[in-house]
């Protein structure tokens, strides 16, 4: 899907890393949450509070989830899980567009 119809689009950016990870919060009639977002090259650690869902629409990454001991690659068009109160880590090659979707636990 390359556009969302009537949803809420929150104004205020979430602002991550010194300004290297910059996302929107997209807010749907059904109670769905999404973010929007760009990850500049560099090393990074997220946290999750509910499970999500990280789809890379563009750009290169290196990625290493929970409970996982090889770092493994991902790429525009790919997708992946992060489990709901865990942490994963990501190192950027090249700029990342990404969609995050938080799910039902």
């Amino acid at each position: 899907m390359n556009h969302f119809e009537n949803v809420t689009v929150i104004r205020s950016a979430n602002i991550y890393f010194d300004g290297k990870v910059t996302s929107r919060t997209v807010q749907f009639a059904d109670g769905g949450v999404k973010t929007l977002g760009v990850m500049l090259p560099g090393e990074y650690e997220f946290n999750t509070g509910k499970a999500e869902l990280m789809e890379i629409q563009s750009g290169s990454a290196r990625i290493l989830l929970p409970q996982e001991t090889e770092w493994r690659s991902v790429e525009g068009g790919e997708s992946f899980n992060v489990p709901a109160n865990s942490s994963f880590k990501i190192t950027v090659a090249s700029v990342v567009d990404y969609c995050c979707s938080f799910l039902d636990d």
